[in-house]
C-alpha cells in the first residue's frame, strides 16, 4: 500500500514536553518515527482562542508531507517555513516570541536509542511551540500568536433561556456545594492511610464570564452533580445553569446536534474528547489550495 501524501494529527500540548523524567522523549519518538516513514513535519500549538474562536483549548497540531511530494520540496528554509511560509503560519500567522532564539538539533539513534536517551538527565525541553523536522533535523522556536480579527465569546453561542431542559439549571439549594468546589480553599484533608495534608487550590470563575471565550471543555462536562471543572453561566432572569449539548458543540465549532442519539453525558464527554474544528478547517483549506496551486503550476 502506497504512503499517504499527507499526514495531520492533533494531540495535548503538554505532548512537546512528556514525559516529565524526560522531557520532550514521546514527541523526539513521533518525529523520528515520521522521519524513517519518509515525511517532512511541521507542527505548532495553537489556541483556538487566541484565533478568534469560542474556546480556550490548546492542542499541538501536526502535519506532514511525503518527502517525495511536490509541497514537501518548497520546504527550503526551514525558518522561514515557521513562521511566515509553513501551512500552520499561513493559516494561523505568528511571530517570533520576543528574544526568542532558533534551536537547531539532529535526534539521532535507533528508535529505542532516542526513548532511552533523548534529553535524558535535562530539566528543560527541546521543543519549542513550533517548529519543522526533515531527516531528523529539528528546528525549532518559540512564537506568539499575530491575529487582529473579530472573536467569539461564550455568551454569543449559548441558547435562548426558554428553549433550555429544566435538568440543565441548578437548584437554589445545591449552589452552595457549587460555590464551595468553584472556590479557593486550603484545608487539612486526611489520605486514605490516616496520614493529614494541607490541601490548597485558587478559585474559579462562578459564573463562567459570557464575554469571553469559554474555559477548556473536558471529558467531565456532563452529569447534574456539582464540580469544580463543569461550565455554569448565570442567565438573564438570575438562575444558574450547566451547559446543553448543543452549547458544547457550538464551542468546539461543530453542527448543532451533530452528537444526537447518545444520552446528554456521553454528548457532553464526546465533546469534552473532541477539538475545535475550525482548526482542521483553517489548515486543511491552506493545505488544499496549496497542493492544487502546485498542480497547475
Amino acid at each position: 500500500m502506497e504512503k499517504p501524501s499527507f499526514l495531520f494529527f492533533e494531540n495535548v500540548d503538554r505532548l512537546l514536553k512528556s514525559p516529565a523524567s524526560q522531557r520532550g522523549r514521546d514527541f523526539a519518538i513521533i518525529l523520528a518515527s515520521l522521519a524513517d516513514l519518509g515525511y517532512v513535519v511541521e507542527w505548532r500549538v495553537i489556541n483556538a482562542a487566541e484565533y478568534g474562536m469560542p474556546q480556550r483549548r490548546r492542542r499541538t497540531y501536526i502535519v506532514g508531507y511525503r518527502t517525495d511530494t511536490p509541497l514537501a520540496h518548497t520546504i527550503q528554509d526551514a525558518e522561514k517555513w515557521i513562521l511566515e511560509e509553513g501551512t500552520i503560519a499561513t493559516a494561523f500567522p505568528v511571530t517570533r516570541k520576543e528574544n526568542a532564539r532558533i534551536n537547531t538539533f539532529i535526534i539521532d539513534g535507533t528508535l529505542d536509542e532516542v526513548s532511552a536517551r533523548f534529553n535524558a538527565g535535562k530539566i528543560k525541553w527541546e521543543f519549542e511551540n513550533a517548529g519543522v523536522m526533515s531527516k531528523r533535523q529539528v528546528t525549532t522556536v518559540a512564537t506568539v500568536p499575530h491575529y487582529s480579527g473579530e472573536r467569539m465569546s461564550l455568551g454569543q453561542l449559548v441558547l435562548p433561556e426558554d428553549e433550555v431542559p429544566a435538568e440543565f439549571f441548578i437548584p437554589n439549594d445545591d449552589l452552595p456545594k457549587w460555590e464551595y468546589l468553584k472556590g479557593g480553599k486550603q484545608e487539612i484533608r486526611k489520605s486514605a492511610e490516616g496520614f493529614e495534608y494541607k490541601y490548597s487550590e485558587g478559585s474559579m470563575a462562578f459564573p463562567d464570564s459570557l464575554d469571553k471565550p469559554s474555559r477548556t471543555i473536558i471529558t467531565g462536562e456532563g452529569g447534574s452533580g456539582p464540580s469544580r471543572f463543569k461550565h455554569v453561566i448565570l442567565t438573564e432572569s438570575g438562575r444558574y445553569r450547566r451547559l446543553t449539548p448543543v452549547e458544547l458543540e457550538r464551542l468546539n465549532m461543530f453542527p448543532d446536534r451533530h452528537t444526537e442519539g447518545v444520552s446528554d453525558s456521553r454528548r457532553a464527554f464526546l465533546m469534552g474528547n473532541a477539538l475545535v474544528t475550525g482548526i482542521v478547517e483553517k489548515i486543511g483549506v491552506v493545505l488544499l489550495h496549496s497542493i492544487d496551486a502546485l498542480a497547475f503550476s
